[in-house]
């Protein structure tokens, strides 16, 4: 089962591991969207995510032996870097699988906290030798089909409730669907009416597609710039929790994603990648739905994005939204 217990046990064990990060106003954005808008600013978070929150609760509940066999964990993003920075900290041998196609931020952050780096083609490549290594004796770090990991991750909706007991909406990326697992569970457990509304870019929708579908669907390939969301599939685990927590799933396009991303560059200083934007892309696209004392979060989930990115962004994608 997962519970609202185990969420509230993962945030006392990981006390003092991870940033406890703040939520501010934003009166920019709220005016920009016609309602109260905090930002949940998880790109100040220990190597610019959210990630080390599930990765330190799943590590610190290994055994001793679990933990002498080392850990393997796949990422073409945030999880490589949040599960090589806690088994450095907590003196674990790390093995990270990661796709060529990693931007090189990605990799040099991840090798820099002490983690053995494998390469592979694509991403479903390395989620394969991901469970060879695994097989082979290493304990293995999900990034999101893990209960403990997304326990983690659901520490930010006890946060968003401890700093605003009244919010009504919080927009959630979905990558593999363990962050806005742990945070809904957290959200709708402690205040049910409460509206959580998940977000993915355009080709990288897993979610979306598995929750039409109602069945799980694999991608062929991540397209959308948004890499940091770009799992291939779900799980079980996180599509049901989704189908009976999430009220609905937006995909917005990359486009919007990057002139969402400028815009809070721009007009709050806040570096995010579109991982992160993407929630307020979602949340322009229902601006017309808010009312004007409505209490909005947009979970800004990473930041991790590199200066070359971001010049391909403006090229592409240019003017900042309006």
């Amino acid at each position: 089962m997962f519970t609202l217990e185990l969420i509230c046990r993962a945030q006392h064990r990981i006390r003092g591991f991870v940033h406890r990060t703040p939520l501010i106003p934003s009166a920019t954005l709220s005016a920009h969207l016609g309602a109260r808008v905090s930002l949940k600013l998880e790109c100040l978070q220990k190597t610019g995510s959210f990630k080390p929150r599930g990765a330190f609760n799943k590590m610190l509940s290994l055994s001793p032996e679990e933990r002498q066999r080392g850990i393997v964990a796949v990422s073409g993003g945030n999880h490589a870097q949040g599960a090589a920075y806690a088994a450095r900290q907590l003196g674990i041998d790390a093995t990270i699988v990661m796709p060529a196609s990693t931007p090189r931020n990605y990799v040099e952050a991840t090798r820099g906290y002490g983690a053995e780096i494998v390469l592979t083609p694509d991403i479903r490549a390395a989620f394969a030798e991901m469970y060879r290594l695994r097989d082979q004796g290493r304990t293995l770090v999900h990034p999101f089909d893990d209960p403990l990991v997304a326990a983690g991750q659901g520490t930010i909706g006890l946060e968003i409730l401890e700093d605003l007991p009244n919010v009504d909406r919080v927009y959630v990326s979905i990558g593999g669907g363990a962050l806005i697992t742990g945070v809904a569970k957290a959200l709708r457990s402690l205040r049910p009416e409460v509206r959580v509304i998940g977000v993915e870019t355009r080709g990288a929708d897993a979610m979306s597609q598995s929750l039409h579908a109602n069945e799980l669907v694999e991608l062929p390939a991540i397209t959308s710039i948004a890499r940091t969301l770009g799992a291939p599939k779900v799980s079980d685990f996180t599509l049901s929790h989704v189908r009976e927590l999430v009220e609905e799933v937006k995909v917005v396009e990359d486009a919007a994603a990057a002139r969402a991303l400028f815009l809070i560059l721009e007009r709050t200083k806040y570096l995010v990648e579109p991982a992160a934007a993407c929630c307020l892309a979602a949340a322009e696209q229902q601006r017309g739905q808010f009312r004007a004392d409505e209490q909005i979060v947009l979970v800004l989930c990473g930041g991790n994005v590199s200066t070359e990115d971001l010049a391909t962004y403006w090229q592409r994608f240019g003017a900042v939204a309006t």
